[in-house]
């Protein structure tokens, strides 16, 4: 299950989930709107090191090796 970190577009909180596949809509804790990836924060390789060309979309990644 991966923690993802989303921000709501109607309140702009940024907080992170839980959830059991990347696809969960995921609700805002404060207002309740559903909140959108946010693609800002660090990312890791498989390695558990940062990996610099890592995107965090990985719809668009060609795998983290």
């Amino acid at each position: 299950m991966p923690f993802l970190q989303y921000k709501c577009e109607k309140c702009g909180k940024k907080f992170d989930e839980l959830v059991k596949s990347h696809t969960d809509e995921v609700k805002c804790p404060d207002c309740g709107e559903i909140a959108v990836r946010d693609y800002s924060g660090s990312m890791y390789s498989m390695t558990g090191k940062t990996s610099k060309k890592c995107s965090g979309n990985c719809k668009t990644c060609g795998g983290c090796r």
